[in-house]
């Protein structure tokens, strides 16, 4: 009985590893010069996701691409965060975030808009599952500080949920609808 259990959870496992989507976002040609003359890396930027609200990212670095790319996803499957998402397609709320001189700004949209973003926030916004998301990023169009300013802001997003909890408050009485007017009826 132990064995088939044991059994389960490596397919459960196999099962969840499949699902992870894979984003190459840049490769790179690194060279190093040394007193026998250059040696030539790869470096690779990748983003992971599950799809359902989980990403990650991550750089690897190696002689070959696809070995740099294979050390790139492994560490960002183990680097990844959640995302609350509304509705499994946007973001709960506008927010705003800054990367060295990157500064990306996301807006959460109404169904059927689709993802309005360019290279690696788009990268980032199909690993995650977002549906509907418009972004717009200022200062630089460096990949590296684009990813990193993109995951400061997905952080910084929460769930009504988790802001009526901090707030000691019902969910009903944090959601505004769209005309200003509280979600719930007072009485």
């Amino acid at each position: 009985m132990a064995r088939q259990t044991k059994g389960n959870n490596d397919q459960r496992e196999r099962d969840r590893e499949d699902q992870i989507v894979e984003k190459l976002v840049n490769v790179r040609r690194v060279t190093k010069v040394v007193k026998g003359g250059k040696t030539m890396r790869f470096s690779a930027l990748v983003v992971v996701g599950d799809g359902k609200g989980r990403v990650g990212y991550a750089t690897g670095k190696a002689r070959e691409v696809p070995d740099a790319v294979k050390k790139a996803v492994d560490k960002a499957k183990r680097s990844m965060i959640r995302v609350p998402l509304r509705e499994g397609r946007t973001l709960h709320h506008d927010v705003r975030a800054r990367c060295g001189a990157g500064i990306v700004t996301l807006r959460s949209a109404p169904a059927g808009t689709g993802v309005i973003a360019g290279g690696p926030m788009r990268a980032v916004f199909e690993a995650l599952g977002i549906h509907d998301i418009v972004s717009k990023s200022n200062g630089t169009n460096n990949y590296h500080n684009m990813v990193r300013a993109t995951f400061q802001a997905l952080q910084s997003v929460s769930s009504p949920k988790v802001i009526a909890a901090k707030l000691g408050k019902k969910i009903s009485d944090v959601l505004v609808r769209r005309d200003g007017q509280a979600a719930a009826t007072s009485n």
